[in-house]
């Protein structure tokens, strides 16, 4: 009798922090070395925006171009990771949503019938620009949204050494 293996499908969610950039090389890694599906997942958080022009925060102008911005970002991003999935030789579907981060996330996770989501471990090496500070509440809020609503196992990734293992792998 055959165990069924405990995951098939890894979810990793980046949003351009280089926790989640880890996050994703250690995907790459368990994709290749167990010969997992790989998604990758960039959301592109319209509802702040929203939440920032219903405050005035933005104007609508504003929130367009901050919007296509982080679509830009978002597609940069996932072009990165494609491109370190290549070097590796796994085959990774690459998403871009928009709406919450949290729930956009779960929904693609389901959607790819995810066993297990990965994300990135520390925020702090985001540098703090005009209006990263909203942003890293926005994120640790979204994290902590997902590991409590996501329907499969969640992996924070704390892997300090990943790139320089990634580099031998």
């Amino acid at each position: 009798m055959s165990s069924k293996p405990l995951f098939n499908n890894i979810c990793v969610a980046v949003n351009g922090s280089q926790s989640s950039i880890h996050a994703a090389m250690y995907g790459i890694l368990l994709a290749k070395t167990y010969h997992l599906n790989l998604k990758v997942v960039y959301v592109v958080d319209t509802a702040t925006t929203k939440q920032l022009a219903l405050s005035k925060f933005f104007v609508a102008d504003e929130r367009e171009v901050y919007e296509a911005n982080l679509s830009s970002d978002g597609d940069r991003y996932l072009t990165y990771v494609g491109n370190l999935a290549k070097s590796k030789g796994v085959i990774v579907d690459l998403e871009l949503r928009k709406g919450a981060v949290w729930s956009e996330l779960i929904t693609a996770a389901d959607e790819f019938r995810a066993d297990i989501i990965l994300l990135g471990g520390k925020e702090a090496d985001m540098s703090y620009t005009a209006g990263s500070s909203v942003r890293h509440s926005v994120l640790s809020a979204s994290r902590s949204e997902i590991i409590a609503n996501a329907h499969c196992s969640v992996l924070v990734v704390h892997k300090p050494d990943i790139e320089q293992l990634f580099k031998i792998a």
